[in-house]
């Protein structure tokens, strides 16, 4: 559940529609065989990459000593494992799928878009005919489109009348992390910015016949659980963003934590064979903790349409009920590890890189306040031109770094910038430090790069700025990966 009535006043109005772009819509009969697979990382069946924070384990962890609480104002409410209201449905979309065009709700300027930092109205290429949202208040859905690779996720989606409306939308790589990042923050409906896809224990998994779900779990806390951002950070890498309200957070485990429960833990005296094999994987993999539930104690889900029920027969019972509350006793905060390893159990090297430049904001002409011919496009991650005569120069002021907590680079640090552009476009990266040139990268064509050390200076008194140069007699895109070397 997550309050985004004050996150979204972030979000400047604006009357744009959303199209696919050409760069990003895949057109290949192959494109599509190979996302509808029903093996394979980076498909409908097993979402996102080998070495995502999803399907990535830990290899004996160390763990931290808070328990999580109990119910504050229920205390007969138990944990829960469950489809419904509040889980959400998974809907695959195929060449066939004709586009479909969602708006905001009454009284917005069109669908919150925290990427391109608008509302606007979004154009999904192909809808599927059967996509049924959530019930409860978040009004879940996840599109995948197996022609594209791309997760489109919903927040607040709603069908009356054949008209199609919602609150938020995000959009996500299939074959990706299954997490924002600092440059693409938000792809996801989850508070974490993560799509409510990952960790999903999803429809063919509940048969599979295996003792384990084959990645982390997706996992809610309640306030009191969770961490408010001042005592504690309200989120922690692989997260990218928390609710505004998480103010009102009075625990102490930030979004984007990964709970596990400790090896010796004995799953086999749990009652039934689901929740031995949920708790095998709390054992494995863990659980990431993605959003904000109200008062239970922990929840995890379930893909609807699986009619599940952790009771046995779908009959109350008390030992299931005993089972659940020594897991939630049991589990503890990931602090570290001595390795990692990926979905193919090979050593991974750590949690994970970043990237830490975003290309989205206004595009100018240089020195002026004026919009050029070009612009930020949110399938391209970059600034898209126009088929030009005479090039096109343009300036970002406005954004740059990242603001997703702990993405600055520390002094000193080696860092990589990249060019990744078609068309002959460029991109030129500039660092601030008020009127004083702190680093110039000079324009860099597509497979460029350049190593630099970051600028010793106060983090708040540096700033970044984008150029980008078109190419001639083509339509161009470009933009900076900038990284730690």
């Amino acid at each position: 559940m997550r309050n985004r009535a004050s996150w979204l006043h972030k979000i400047i109005a604006s009357g744009m529609v959303l199209a696919a772009s050409a760069g990003w819509l895949a057109t290949a009969a192959q494109a599509q065989t190979s996302y509808a697979a029903t093996t394979g990382f980076g498909t409908f069946y097993k979402p996102f990459a080998a070495d995502s924070p999803w399907n990535s384990r830990p290899v004996k962890p160390f763990l931290g000593t808070y328990q999580l609480k109990k119910p504050l104002l229920h205390p007969d409410w138990i944990p829960a494992i469950a489809d419904g209201a509040y889980s959400v449905g998974v809907f695959m979309a195929r060449a066939s799928d004709g586009p479909m065009t969602i708006y905001g709700k009454a009284g917005t300027s069109g669908v919150g878009d925290p990427d391109t930092g608008k509302f606007h109205n979004i154009t999904i290429p192909r809808w599927p005919a059967n996509v049924v949202p959530a019930t409860g208040e978040d009004g879940h859905a996840e599109i995948i489109d197996t022609v594209a690779g791309v997760v489109h996720s919903f927040f607040q989606l709603t069908n009356k009348n054949g008209k199609w409306t919602a609150t938020m939308y995000a959009w996500t790589k299939l074959e990706g992390r299954g997490f924002g990042d600092p440059a693409h923050w938000s792809q996801g409906a989850r508070s974490a910015g993560a799509p409510p896809t990952g960790g999903l224990i999803r429809l063919h998994e509940l048969t599979d016949n295996k003792d384990h779900f084959d990645h982390a779990l997706a996992m809610s806390l309640p306030s009191h659980t969770l961490a408010n951002g001042i005592t504690r950070a309200s989120y922690v890498y692989p997260a990218t963003t928390a609710d505004t309200t998480a103010i009102l957070n009075t625990g102490a485990i930030p979004l984007g934590t990964r709970l596990m429960l400790p090896a010796s833990f004995n799953t086999a005296t749990l009652s039934t064979p689901m929740l031995r094999k949920i708790a095998n994987t709390l054992k494995m993999y863990g659980a990431y903790v993605v959003d904000r539930n109200y008062d239970t104690a922990f929840r995890l889900y379930v893909e609807n349409g699986s009619n599940f029920s952790i009771m046995p027969n779908g009959q109350w019972s008390n030992q299931v009920v005993n089972d659940l509350d020594r897991i939630r006793a049991g589990m503890r905060e990931v602090l570290g590890a001595d390795n990692w390893l990926d979905g193919n159990g090979a050593p991974k090297g750590g949690p994970g890189g970043k990237g830490l430049l975003s290309m989205r904001g206004d595009w100018l002409l240089p020195g002026s306040s004026t919009p050029g011919n070009g612009s930020y496009d949110t399938w391209l991650q970059g600034v898209k031109f126009p088929v030009t005569a005479t090039k096109i120069n343009l300036v970002n002021y406005s954004n740059g770094i990242s603001k997703v907590a702990g993405s600055n680079p520390a002094a000193r640090t080696t860092m990589r910038f990249a060019a990744v552009g078609a068309g002959g476009a460029k991109i030129r990266l500039q660092l601030w430090y008020g009127y004083a040139l702190a680093y110039d990268s000079g324009y860099l064509a597509d497979g460029s790069h350049v190593t630099f050390q970051w600028p010793a200076v106060a983090p708040a008194l540096l700033s970044v700025r984008l150029l980008a140069e078109s190419g001639v007699g083509t339509a161009s895109n470009v933009r900076g990966v900038l990284e730690v070397q």
